[in-house]
Parts: structure tokens; C-alpha cells; sequence
């Protein structure tokens, strides 16, 4: 055990500034564990600390490692279990019981005894010994126990002093002094017995000496040890005056804690205190609403602006103290929970009153606009609603603390709002459309078919009934042929440009005052119930749904909005719809009455609402206004689209008299018309697409319907009507310069072409009949191998045959044909084409060819003859002339 004290002082406490008092081998009761030691130390500097330090022995190596420690100020209890008979056993008290079985009873008693010594030193008698026999805890002689300086390296426990001088290892001086006098000796190492006997003299010798000079200075020891007598004296004074000063100190330091501890108490009441007032002044600065604001929102006006922004800053006052963030335990104080519910009273009553104001406001003001309809129903005007929304609007911050605090009332608010406004909206624009539709048709001879009377009078009947008009066509040229724009309507040709413009101002003002009232109610709404709006990209285009197969883009609507809304933008637009439901119907009835008055109206108002759409897409392409004007496009690109198919029937459908000449069809006369105004109309149109590809289906079923009524014409020639038609549509291409239809241009040009050589040539026929007989009898005899210049060898075909026949033809005779045929070219064409002095010109043309085809088989197969015609070119010229002048 000695060598283990001498090893853990060595290598655990002297590095620490601590000496080792005393060791026990001990293990923890109840349990097989490896042993442990536990160890009493003192710090080697004041203020001293004694510890009771676990060490135990490391399972790697032969070393110790300090594990735990234990102040002995926090030792409780030491129970040694029994104070009779011998028990390992034994107790330590610190903030929890330890127990612990020691290997011996003697190392329990030292060690116990060591702790009693230690706490009648340092700890004034705090630890209580229980079950430990009287014999460990004698009190140490006060005399010894005083003059053992504390702050030496002298033991409290003589026992453990003795235990530590058994082994006194050599220092470095002795080690050199022995090593100096076992070199002086030669035989130290060989003779040890020799060498520890001449030792053992020369110490004889010294000690003798040390007795003789002891002996002699016996007076001087004497005087000596009167000298320490008497300083023992005046220590055990000066020893007496420090323990007296100790025990002051001891009640000054006993005071000195009570000072401690009163001031710790007095600060922590201090704390405490902070603490509590912060509190307090948290709930009184967050949840404490002023007696202004509380009035203000039991009694505020909320008809000025200044009682509805006293409104406003109380209800946001009231919002700020309801949801402040009460710290943990502040919802179970009484006082907050009475505030508390105060508040949500005083939220309930606000919110109750605010909403019932609110839609007050709300029906007044459906009576107020009403009053103001009866001046817009003559004007083409709708009313307008910004000093309403202006009004309102001064309530948009209530209405955002109203969605924050009671979304139930904020619903029901929005519900009422759009109730009360589809009403009012639906009369003020359906009494908007009747303007429109009056104005449409008032002025015309047409308005009277529709159960007009007078400038400013209504229509009979509803709107819905509009499908049901029919309007008998008039008995006009085009009704008879079944003409382009005459589809059981009324005619396109009683209706003037100043009529097509009229009604393209009227669609397009309706439209113009459709536009921003929707634009403003919007804006109004998102405003007014702070709703987000947000830029966003529409899934379906408009163009989209035209090639769907009878889609739309029209959304159904009920008449509450879904409990659920995935956005606020489509809460914007479902108010939307609800409050406009009756704009898109009427808007389709005024596009079904343009198209009964005029077919041709469909190209203004596919223009029109094209370009508004693409206005509207650009600002927001999901908004209600861009998703309606979409769906209404669609509508007119349909009648659009039905239209030019209706055309193209009748055109497959046409019939021609049998008694007149054909001349310029009516459908190519309107396809120029068409295509004139349409390229008036759509200059720099966005839907210039749409028009290419009607122009294409037309201009094939112009084309196609040409040739059929060629080929079924019976007074006319089929040359002529070809001819003609074709002329006309290549000079209406050229002069309107089409570019999707250069081809068709060229194609035209050709067919008219290729059909007036045709007819020159059928209709010149022969017209020296004999003549041209003889010569294709020379050309056949050529043909068979017959030289030219031996034909007129041949009987048949000899230079009397060629003069007689030549004599049969005089100019006179010529000139008579020549004027038969120009009054038959006269017969067959039609005065609006102005054909007549071309095809006369290219008959010319062709008889002088066929002159000098004469002129040249008779050089070439009657050489020297001197056979010539009897008339000249220059004699078909005069001919020519004369007969075109004379006509």
C-alpha cells in the first residue's frame, strides 16, 4: 500500500499542488467491479481544499488515472454502518448516497479517521459521523494541533506522517557524498563487510567526538536551551493571540456569510422584481387598447372620412393587441384571458357593424345608379361608377382587417357585393345593348323588319328572339343569283358604305365602353377586397380553342363562389363573372343582329374583337375581360368561318338564265367587292391569317363554279364566259395586289388568256371557206409526198382551180363577213367586261396570219404565177377599223 501512496502522490497529485493524506482499497457495494481507491488530499496553497478523489487503476497499462472528485465541504454524512464489530462497509454522503466496501477494516478506520481529522481542521465539526466508534474521533491535542502551521507540508494524522518517513529515498547530494567515499576506499565494492566495519569505527570515532564537544559547550546548550525555553513562551503567546483572532475572524467570517447570503436573497428578489415589472409592462404596452380607439370602434362614424380612419387605426390597433405573441404562461393569467375576450367582443361588434354598413352602402348605391339609366338610354354611353368606387374604396383598409379577423363576414360581404352590383350591372348593359342594337338598325329601311318605330323606340320582343327573325331577301339581280353575300338575309346591296361604317363605329364604341368598365370594376375589386393580381399565362389561347372541335373558352358559373379557391386571382375572376354574367350573351345577340343585317359585318367585328383581345391578353391573359372577349371571338370567327362557307354553297349552288347572255358572274363581281373591303378593313389587322385563308377557299370555289357555269351556259359561249370571268378576276387581283394570291393571279391570267385565243379562233372559224378547202388540199397533197412546186400539176389543184376560187372572194364579200362576225363577238360579250375591242383586235390579228399563210403556200406551190389575193392586209386593216368605228 505504501509503494501505491508513493506511486499516486508521484504521478496524480504532486502535478495537481496537492499532497495525499491517506488511501483505502475500495469497490462499490452490491457490485463486482475492478477495486478503486479512494483518496483525502490538501491543495498545497491557500486557501487550502481538501477533496475526496476517486482514482482507479487503467485497463490499458500499470498506471492511474483520476476519475472523480468530491469537495469534503460537500460531504454530508460519513456512516462507518457499525461501531462495535469490525465492517468494511461504510457511507459518504455528497449529493447523492455512495456506498462502498473497503478491502480491510483498518484502511476504513485510517481512513475515517483522516476525515474526522480533516473536519475538525478545515470544516469546524459540519460533517456528521454516525455508527463510528469513539475511539477514531478523539479530538487532537490543541497544542499540537495549533502549532502545525497550516500552510507546511506537515500531516494532521501522525500515523500517515510515519507511514510516509518509513522510505526515505536518497537525494543527489548524499548519492555524491557516498560515491566520493566509496572511491576514497578501495576495497567498498569487494568487501562490503570491511568497508561497513571501518564505517562503523570511524562512526564510533565522530560519535565520540560529537559526545566530547557536547559535553564541553554544555554551558552554551545551556544558555541555548533557556533561550528556546523562552521562545517557546513567546510562541505559545503569539499562538494564543492568533487563535483569539481566529475565532474573531471566524464570527466575522460566519457574518460575512449571512451578509453573503441576505445580499443573494435581496438580489434575487431584485431580479425577480425586473422580471415581473417587464412582464407586466409587456401585457400593459401590447394589450392595452386606448379608450379612443375602443370608442371609435363601438361608436365611430363611418360615414366621414375622418370616423372611418379613426375606424381604421382602432380596428388596427384592436388586431395588433389580439395577435401579439403572449410569452409561455401568459394565457393561463386571469387578466389576459377577461382582455382577451374583450377584444374578440369588441371584434364581433366592430365586424357586425361594419358589415351591415357596408351593404347599406351597397343597395343605396344600386338606387343611386338607377336614377342615372334614363340619361344614358338614348346615348351609347355606360354609366360611370368611379365615384362609387371612390366612396367605397376609403373603406378597403377595414375591409382587409374585416378578411384578416372574421373571414365568414368578409364572405358575406363579397357575396352581397356582387348580388347587388349583377343586378345593377345586368340592367344598365342590357339597356346599353338595346341603344346599340337600335342604332344598328334604326336608321335603316332594314330597322323597320326588325319591329322598329321611330329613332329612339326598342325592340319587340326580347333578344333571345333574334334567332327567330327571318328577313325575305330582296327581288333584286343578286337575291336571283344567288349571290356571295345574300344568304336569306337582307342584301348586301342596299346597304351603302356609310351603313358599314355606322355599324363598325357602333361595335367598336360598344366595345371601347365595355372595355374599362370591366378594366375599373376589376381594379376596383382587387382593391376594395385586396385580392392579388398576378400576371400569369393563359393554358388555352384563343386561337387554341377555334380549332377545337365546338369548344369554347366560356366558363361556367354558379350562383355562390366554391368554398374552396385555389387563388385569389380566381376569386377576381369568378366575382367577375357573376357581377358580368349578362355581357357575354348580349354581346353574342348583337354579333347574331350585325350578322342578319349585313354578312359582311362579320369582317368588321372579327377585326374589332381581335385587336381588343389582343389588348386584353397583353395587360392580363387570364382576366375576365380577355377570358370573355376570347370566348365572343370565337363566336365571330365561327360566323366568320360559317359565312365564307355559305358562300362557297351558294356558289356550288348558282343558276344562270338560259335566255340572257352570261357576261360578268355575280359572284366573281362580289368576290371584287369582298376583297376590296376586306382589305380596307383588315390593313395592318392582327387576324390577317384568317382572311389569307378565306381568300384561298374562295378564290378555288370562284375558279370552280366558273367553269361549271361555262359549261352549263347555253346562250353564251363557254370561251366567252370563261374568258370574260377570268379577265375580271385577274384585273381585281392585280389592282389589289393580294400577295397570297399571286398564283392564282397568274393562273387567272392564263385561263383568260387560253380561253380568248380559243374563241378567236372558233368564232373566226373559216372565213374564206372555199379558200382555206383548196389550201388543205395542197397541204395534204405536201403532206403525201408531193413536191410543192408539182402541185399545181395536179388537176384538182391546178392555177385555174386556185384562180377560181380566189375570184369568189373579192374584198366587198370580205368585208360583209368581217361585219357579220364583229356583231356576233358584239352578240356573245357583255358591255361591263369591255372586252369587245380586244377580242376584235386579236380576230384581226388572227385573219391577217391566215391571209399570209395564203400569201405563202401560193409563192411556194405556184412560183411565177402571179396569182395574188384580191384584197390586201392593209385592205383587213381599213376593214377592220371601219366596221369597229362604225359600231
Amino acid at each position: 500500500m505504501t509503494a501505491i501512496k508513493h506511486a499516486l502522490q508521484r504521478d496524480i497529485f504532486t502535478p495537481n499542488d496537492e499532497r495525499l493524506l491517506s488511501i483505502v482499497n475500495v469497490c462499490k457495494a452490491g457490485k463486482k467491479k475492478r477495486n478503486c481507491f479512494l483518496c483525502a488530499t490538501v491543495t498545497t496553497e491557500r486557501p487550502v481544499q481538501v477533496n475526496v478523489v476517486k482514482v482507479k487503476k487503467s485497463d490499458k497499462g500499470d498506471f492511474y488515472k483520476r476519475q472523480t472528485a468530491w469537495a469534503l465541504r460537500d460531504l454530508a454524512v460519513v456512516d462507518a454502518k457499525d461501531a462495535v464489530k469490525e465492517n468494511p462497509e461504510f457511507d459518504l454522503h455528497f449529493d447523492k448516497v455512495y456506498k462502498w466496501v473497503a478491502s480491510s477494516t483498518v484502511e476504513k478506520n485510517t481512513f475515517i479517521s483522516c476525515i474526522w481529522k480533516l473536519n475538525q481542521r478545515y470544516l469546524r465539526k459540519k460533517i456528521d459521523f454516525i455508527n463510528v466508534s469513539s475511539q477514531l474521533l478523539e479530538e487532537l491535542p490543541k497544542v499540537a494541533e495549533e502549532s502545525v502551521p497550516s500552510g507546511e507540508n506537515q500531516s494532521v494524522a501522525g500515523g500517515d506522517e510515519e507511514a510516509v518517513d518509513e522510505y526515505q529515498e536518497l537525494n543527489a547530494r548524499e548519492e555524491q557524498d557516498i560515491e566520493i567515499m566509496m572511491e576514497g576506499c578501495e576495497y567498498a565494492i569487494s568487501n562490503a563487510e570491511a568497508f561497513a566495519e571501518k564505517l562503523s569505527r570511524e562512526l564510533q570515532v565522530l560519535d565520540g567526538a560529537n559526545i566530547q564537544s557536547i559535553m564541553a559547550s554544555e554551558k552554551q546548550v545551556n544558555i541555548l536551551m533557556k533561550l528556546l525555553d523562552e521562545a517557546l513562551k513567546e510562541v505559545d503567546q503569539i499562538e494564543l493571540k492568533l487563535s483569539s483572532y481566529e475565532e474573531m475572524l471566524q464570527s466575522v467570517k460566519e457574518q460575512m456569510d449571512q451578509i453573503s447570503e441576505s445580499n443573494h436573497l435581496i438580489h434575487l428578489s431584485n431580479t425577480n422584481n425586473v422580471k415581473l415589472l417587464s412582464e407586466i409592462e409587456f401585457l400593459v404596452n401590447h394589450m392595452d387598447l386606448a379608450k379612443g380607439h375602443i370608442k371609435a370602434l363601438q361608436e365611430g362614424d363611418l360615414t366621414s372620412s375622418r370616423g372611418i380612419e379613426a375606424c381604421t387605426n382602432a380596428a388596427d390597433a384592436l388586431l395588433q393587441c389580439m395577435n401579439v405573441a403572449l410569452r409561455p404562461g401568459h394565457d393561463m393569467l386571469h387578466a389576459v384571458k377577461q382582455q382577451q375576450q374583450r377584444f374578440s367582443d369588441l371584434r364581433e361588434q366592430f365586424a357586425r357593424r361594419l358589415a351591415s354598413h357596408l351593404n347599406s352602402v351597397f343597395v343605396q348605391q344600386g338606387h343611386d345608379q338607377s336614377s342615372t339609366l334614363a340619361q344614358h338610354s338614348v346615348e351609347l354611353t355606360l354609366p360611370n361608377h368611379h365615384p362609387f368606387h371612390r366612396d367605397l374604396l376609403r373603406y378597403a383598409k377595414l375591409m382587409e382587417w374585416l378578411k384578416n379577423t372574421d373571414y365568414g363576414k368578409y364572405e358575406g360581404l363579397t357575396k352581397n357585393y356582387m348580388d347587388y352590383l349583377s343586378r345593377l350591372y345586368e340592367r344598365e348593359i342590357k339597356d346599353f345593348f338595346e341603344v346599340a342594337k337600335i342604332k344598328m338598325t334604326g336608321t335603316t329601311r332594314e330597322g323597320k323588319k326588325f319591329g322598329l318605330h321611330g329613332s329612339s323606340g326598342k325592340l319587340t320582343g326580347s333578344t333571345s328572339s333574334l334567332n327567330k327573325l327571318s328577313v325575305q331577301s330582296s327581288g333584286n339581280r343578286r337575291s336571283q343569283s344567288s349571290s356571295l353575300l345574300d344568304m336569306g338575309n337582307m342584301s348586301a346591296s342596299d346597304l351603302d358604305v356609310a351603313d358599314r361604317t355606322k355599324f363598325d363605329k357602333i361595335f367598336e364604341q360598344v366595345l371601347s365602353e365595355l372595355e374599362p368598365l370591366c378594366l375599373a370594376e376589376q381594379d376596383f375589386i382587387s382593391k376594395f377586397f385586396k385580392l392579388q393580381q398576378h400576371q400569369s399565362i393563359s393554358g388555352t389561347t384563343t386561337n387554341e380553342a377555334e380549332e377545337m372541335d365546338g369548344g369554347t373558352l366560356s366558363r361556367s358559373y354558379t350562383s355562390g363562389i366554391p368554398q374552396t379557391i385555389s387563388s385569389e386571382k380566381d376569386m377576381i375572376r369568378q366575382m367577375m363573372t357573376k357581377i358580368f354574367r349578362c355581357i357575354e350573351p348580349e354581346l353574342n345577340n348583337l354579333i347574331a343582329l350585325g350578322d342578319k343585317i349585313d354578312s359582311f359585318n362579320s369582317l368588321y367585328m372579327l377585326v374589332k374583337m381581335s385587336h381588343h383581345v389582343w389588348t386584353a391578353q397583353n395587360v392580363d391573359p387570364a382576366s375576365f375581360l380577355s377570358t370573355t372577349l376570347g370566348n365572343v371571338l370565337v363566336t365571330v370567327k365561327r360566323n366568320f368561318d360559317k359565312c365564307i362557307s355559305n358562300q362557297m354553297k351558294q356558289m356550288d349552288e348558282v343558276k344562270i338564265s338560259k335566255k340572257s347572255k352570261v357576261g360578268i358572274l355575280p359572284f366573281v363581281a362580289e368576290f371584287e367587292e369582298f376583297a376590296a373591303l376586306a382589305e380596307s378593313i383588315f390593313k395592318n389587322a392582327e387576324r390577317r391569317g384568317d382572311l389569307d385563308k378565306a381568300y384561298i377557299k374562295l378564290i378555288r370555289a370562284v375558279f370552280v363554279s366558273v367553269e361549271k357555269v361555262a359549261n352549263e351556259s347555253q346562250k353564251t359561249p363557254r370561251d366567252v364566259v370563261m374568258m370574260e370571268n377570268f379577265h375580271h378576276i385577274f384585273a381585281t387581283l392585280s389592282r389589289l395586289k393580294i400577295s397570297c394570291l399571286e398564283a392564282e393571279k397568274k393562273e387567272a391570267k392564263q385561263k383568260y388568256t387560253d380561253h380568248l385565243q380559243s374563241y378567236v379562233i372558233y368564232s373566226l372559224g373559216q372565213p374564206l371557206e372555199k379558200l382555206n378547202h383548196f389550201f388543205e388540199g395542197v397541204e395534204a397533197r405536201v403532206a403525201q409526198g408531193i413536191r410543192e412546186e408539182e402541185v399545181s400539176y395536179q388537176l384538182a389543184f391546178n392555177k385555174q382551180e386556185l384562180r377560181k376560187v380566189i375570184k369568189e372572194y373579192p374584198g366587198k364579200e370580205v368585208k360583209k363577213g368581217l361585219d357579220n362576225l364583229y356583231k356576233k363577238v358584239d352578240k356573245h360579250l357583255c358591255e361591263e367586261e369591255n372586252l369587245l375591242q380586244v377580242v376584235w383586235h386579236s380576230m384581226q390579228d388572227e385573219f391577217i396570219r391566215q391571209y399570209k399563210h395564203f400569201e405563202g403556200l401560193i409563192a411556194r406551190c405556184y412560183p411565177g404565177s402571179g396569182i395574188t389575193m384580191e384584197f390586201t392586209i392593209q385592205d383587213i386593216l381599213d376593214y377592220c377599223s371601219s366596221i369597229a368605228q362604225s359600231h
